[in-house]
């Protein structure tokens, strides 16, 4: 039960409330005390928990260097470029390719042509990494679903080779490349030539393959952990 001032007072006595007081100020004194000295060692380790002996090191985020592959995924007419990227200014393009293929075949069989060419380009080339278009939004679902098998052909047979594979959209991949988002095809091969001296030859999936890798070259970077 909750006791009145005056009835507590009482039953305490005066000398035991002074004492009580007293008592109370000297452990509110040690409390501040204690706190004021736990943070001056703090400050003295650096910011450091207690026990913590070696300062932990942080690393900026490092660019990208090596060579990636770019893919413009289409089911008869997909785009690859290896692409070899150094630094702003030592970009090069080692190899690009349009598969071509005819009506005749098979939507497997040109799936099976397309995980082909990416083994084919994984083995000519140093491939660090695998850039690939994300699918754009289509209406018409017959389409959508024909260009994320071609997509999966790809993307599955840089995976089965051990290969870190990133999707990018085209909207970003203009960005990062041209500096605008709705920048033509027309525009992406020209500031592609100019930056890496190659001629695509008008061959925009090609073109548009480099662009992705690109655009990954730019933008991706590795973190130390």
């Amino acid at each position: 039960m909750t006791l009145a001032i005056g009835e507590f007072v009482a039953r305490l006595g005066c000398d035991h409330l002074l004492r009580f007081f007293i008592d109370r100020l000297v452990f509110l004194h040690m409390a501040r005390k204690s706190s004021r000295k736990l943070w001056a060692d703090y400050v003295a380790r650096g910011g450091q928990s207690a026990g913590t002996s070696a300062k932990t090191e942080i690393l900026a985020p490092q660019p990208y260097r090596g060579v990636v592959l770019g893919i413009d995924p289409s089911l008869r007419g997909s785009g690859f470029a290896a692409l070899d990227y150094r630094s702003d200014r030592d970009i090069r393009v080692l190899e690009s390719i349009s598969l071509k293929l005819r009506p005749a075949l098979t939507q497997i069989e040109c799936l099976a042509a397309i995980g082909h060419q990416v083994e084919d380009l994984v083995d000519r080339h140093t491939i660090r990494h695998v850039a690939i278009e994300e699918t754009i939004y289509v209406q018409n679902f017959q389409t959508a679903q024909i260009l994320g098998a071609a997509r999966g052909a790809a993307v599955a047979t840089a995976a089965m080779r051990g290969l870190p594979v990133f999707e990018y959209a085209p909207l970003r991949i203009k960005q990062a490349v041209v500096g605008a988002g709705r920048a033509s095809k027309e525009q992406v091969a020209r500031t592609l030539a100019g930056l890496t001296g190659y001629d695509f030859q008008g061959h925009f999936d090609e073109s548009d393959a480099a662009a992705v890798a690109l655009c990954h070259a730019f933008t991706w970077r590795e973190t130390n952990r």
